[in-house]
């Protein structure tokens, strides 16, 4: 039985390095894969896969609008395909991750799908978030922060260097994102330290005090007139 496969990590993580490879593996052996990327990164009609290290792979676009169940179903009866690939996942609808998702249940086709999880402001991207809820097999692939430690966020910095927490969730400049620490990217987006809440002081009208009131001497009680007298020892004879 296939899978739908979700591999998510921050920005710079190699996540296309390791999709590029996972493809290529197939393809060594013969099979046919079909690789998938999200329009808003395409610079002409034509799609393509690109990772940092140099290495690239044409790929189909897709947005918003397309069911990839009728477009892969298409594909599959004109020839077999045996994997799909699908990088920047996190710009999948919620439908077009059910869609992948009965691809590998009703055509038995494997679908690796590869993106972020969590946009600038910390909050999920709503493809990332469904297949997190739905996908057979989850995986992580790390980074690090610049202080060393596994970086699981991602800020999004302005021309200036100042980093932005509102805005739209898709910037398309990929460097003016920078992959951080959880404690880093608070420190970066102005969550850290948590600002003390000022208390608000209500004006209170001054009222006179209360006289004070003289405690009441204590009673004395009153003194017995003669003490109680024993009776006299008898003498021993």
């Amino acid at each position: 039985m296939s899978k739908l496969y979700f591999s998510y990590a921050a920005m710079n993580a190699g996540k296309s390095t390791v999709l590029l490879q996972a493809s290529w593996n197939y393809q060594e052996r013969g099979m046919r894969t079909l690789l998938f990327t999200s329009a808003l990164y395409a610079n002409a009609e034509e799609g393509r896969i690109t990772s940092r290290i140099g290495i690239n792979a044409n790929a189909h676009l897709y947005t918003e609008a397309d069911d990839l169940l009728a477009r892969i179903t298409r594909e599959h009866k004109k020839r077999r395909v045996d994997c799909v690939f699908v990088d920047e996942a996190q710009f999948l609808t919620k439908d077009q991750v059910w869609q992948l998702a009965r691809i590998s249940d009703r055509l038995n086709i494997p679908v690796l799908c590869y993106g972020l999880r969590t946009d600038f402001r910390g909050e999920l991207f709503p493809g990332s978030a469904e297949l997190l809820a739905i996908a057979d097999s989850l995986r992580e692939i790390r980074t690090i922060c610049h202080c060393g430690r596994k970086a699981t966020m991602v800020v999004r910095r302005t021309p200036d260097g100042r980093a932005l927490t509102s805005g739209d969730q898709v910037g398309i400049e990929k460097s003016m994102y920078l992959s951080l620490c959880r404690g880093h990217w608070e420190e970066e987006t102005g969550r850290w330290p948590i600002a003390k809440p000022v208390a608000k002081l209500k004006a209170v009208k001054s009222k006179p005090k209360p006289a004070a009131r003289k405690k009441p001497k204590p009673r004395s009680l009153p003194i017995a007139a003669a003490a109680t007298r024993r009776p006299p020892k008898r003498a021993k004879r």
